[in-house]
C-alpha cells in the first residue's frame, strides 16, 4: 500500500470514527488507527493485528508494561507512548466518578476503575486506598508486586501508613492474574490480621477487593469481614 493508499484509508477510518463514533471500528481498526499518529508513514493494520493477537485484548494491550512492549518489532517508544495515554485517559476518567465523592456512596465507579485498572495485568499487585473520617480518598499506593503472603512485615506497614496520613479507613485490593476472584485461605488469613491491627487503632478496614479479569469479590459482600 503506498502512501497515498495509507492517507485514503486513514481518512476513511478517521470518517467513521468521527460521524458513527468509536463503536464504528474494531478494535485493530482502532489501534490501526492510534498507531497511524505515532507511525505516519507505515501501513500499521498488520502491526495492529499482531499486538492485539500478542496481548489478547485491547485493554491489555494498553496495560502492558513498556518493556513487554518494547519487545515487539516495529513498536518504537512513540507508538508505546501512544498506547499508554490511552491507558492513563481512561483510568483518569473511571477515577474522576468517584475522586471527589466518599468512596461508599461511589462504588460501582470504584469497581470500575479497578477492575480497568487491575484487571487486564499478568502480575499480582497489591494496594491499599485511603480513607479520611467521610471516605474520601486520601490516597492510592501500590503496597506490593508479587503475591499478597510473601512480606512478613505487611500488616505492620499498612497500619504505619494509615498513621502516617491520618486516615480513618482502608480498602485493601489486590488481582488474581489467573482469572479467578475467589480469595484464598491466605487473602482470608492476611485480611483478617490486617483488620486486627487497624481495629486497635481505631482504623476500619473497610473491605479487601479481589480483582479477576472483570469479575471481582468483595470480602464484605461474602461476610468475611
Amino acid at each position: 500500500m503506498g502512501e497515498a493508499d495509507h492517507s485514503g484509508h486513514r481518512a476513511r477510518l478517521r470518517g467513521r470514527l468521527l460521524d458513527a463514533g468509536g463503536d464504528a471500528l474494531a478494535d485493530y481498526e482502532l489501534v490501526e488507527y492510534l498507531l497511524a499518529l505515532a507511525i505516519p508513514r507505515r501501513d500499521t493494520k498488520p502491526l495492529a493485528k499482531r499486538l492485539l493477537a500478542e496481548f489478547g485484548s485491547l485493554a491489555q494491550l494498553v496495560s502492558a508494561d513498556p518493556e513487554s512492549l518494547r519487545r515487539i518489532d516495529g513498536l518504537g517508544d512513540g507508538a508505546i507512548a501512544a498506547l499508554k495515554i490511552v491507558q492513563a485517559a481512561s483510568l483518569r476518567m473511571l477515577k474522576g466518578e468517584f475522586r471527589d465523592k466518599p468512596l461508599l456512596s461511589s462504588w460501582d465507579a470504584l469497581l470500575d476503575w479497578l477492575r480497568a485498572d487491575m484487571g487486564p495485568i499478568d502480575v499480582e499487585r497489591v494496594r491499599i486506598l485511603y480513607l479520611n473520617a467521610r471516605n474520601m480518598l486520601i490516597r492510592d499506593e501500590l503496597a506490593s508486586e508479587g503475591s499478597i503472603d510473601q512480606s512478613a512485615i505487611y500488616v505492620r506497614e499498612v497500619v504505619k501508613r494509615a498513621l502516617e496520613l491520618g486516615a480513618s479507613a482502608i480498602i485493601l485490593v489486590h488481582n488474581h492474574p489467573s482469572g479467578s476472584p475467589e480469595p484464598s485461605r491466605q487473602d482470608i488469613a492476611i485480611t483478617r490480621e490486617i483488620a486486627d491491627a487497624a481495629g486497635k487503632l481505631g482504623i476500619a478496614l473497610h473491605d479487601h477487593i479481589i480483582i479477576g479479569g472483570s469479575d471481582h469479590r468483595s470480602f464484605r459482600a461474602m461476610g468475611l469481614l
